[in-house]
């Protein structure tokens, strides 16, 4: 094997893990559109306070990992099921825009209550892994992207059969089509608009764990949020298999990228690579590869 396939593969196999990872974050805003047609914004921010719990707990509090892994599952489900019951509730029947306005607002809100209540600084979050990288041929496999491509597999194929399969995966399908309709053949649309909510803290906690070990735990972990935007977009934003396929071109574009263009530009390829990449998908698939596709009628 040559050099140069050699290093490709290696930037193609650690590109498909961490694009995995992005696709478990990229569920939280599947779960939120497919319930209630409105697309979370404060979605990096859930997965920075699940970090920041989590660490808390460890680092700060002296948790046991275990404990402290349970307390950020808990709280972000809480939090999801009470900020819907809360706030969001409220805004039933309202433009979609009041929602989104309402999630950039949250999103501010979060960013100022992590470093505040619970801890300032950058905190590590360790897990009982090992941190050098299984060595496979030209392969070299962190543990923690192992892991974390591990379980975005697991949840992704289990909230793929929950919306295909199950009564409730089927009537909060059903009341993301048409909330009146879903209303009108007995569907409690408010109950499964909170269950949306709870399920997306459940996917933010995991996510934070897993990249808060891989970055450690500060604001900055939010900006994971804007990285899988581009994911949501490029597989459409009602999409399960679409959250999959978008995480992956992501992951695979961004590494490539810095691999081959960042020694000639100095870096920071991995930044915008992914946005040119949505950019291109919108001007050709506007509604995303797996998107639904809205024809309005006039």
């Amino acid at each position: 094997m040559s050099e140069d396939f050699g290093f490709f593969v290696l930037l193609m196999s650690n590109g498909i893990l961490i694009g995995l990872m992005y696709s478990l974050i990229a569920l939280g805003f599947v779960l939120v559109y497919k319930a209630t047609d409105a697309i979370n914004f404060a979605q990096g921010e859930f997965v920075m306070i699940a970090g920041f719990i989590a660490a808390g707990g460890l680092m700060v509090w002296g948790a046991p990992l275990w404990l402290a892994v349970a307390l950020a599952l808990g709280v972000m489900v809480a939090f999801g099921f009470v900020l819907e019951r809360v706030m969001l509730r409220k805004l039933i029947g309202r433009p979609v825009i009041a929602v989104v306005m309402a999630t950039i607002g949250l999103a501010a809100i979060l960013r100022g209550f992590g470093p505040f209540v619970i801890f300032s600084g950058t905190k590590p979050l360790p897990l009982p892994i090992r941190d050098e990288p299984f060595m496979l041929g030209p392969l070299f496999l962190p543990p923690i992207q192992l892991l974390g491509a591990g379980v975005s597999l697991a949840f992704l194929a289990g909230f793929g059969w929950f919306f295909l399969k199950s009564r409730k995966g089927i009537a909060m399908r059903a009341v993301a089509d048409n909330q009146q309709v879903a209303m009108a053949m007995g569907i409690d649309v408010e109950r499964y608009f909170g269950v949306a909510w709870a399920m997306t803290g459940m996917v933010s906690a995991l996510g934070g764990i897993l990249w808060g070990n891989l970055l450690g735990v500060d604001v900055n972990l939010a900006l994971v949020g804007f990285k899988v935007f581009p994911v949501v977009i490029l597989g459409g934003l009602d999409s399960i298999p679409g959250a999959i396929i978008g995480g992956l071109l992501v992951g695979i574009v961004e590494n490539v990228a810095a691999g081959y263009v960042d020694p000639y530009v100095g870096g920071g390829t991995k930044d915008f690579a992914p946005y040119v990449l949505m950019i291109m998908a919108l001007m050709v698939r506007p509604y995303g590869i797996f998107g639904k596709k809205i024809i309005e009628r006039i």
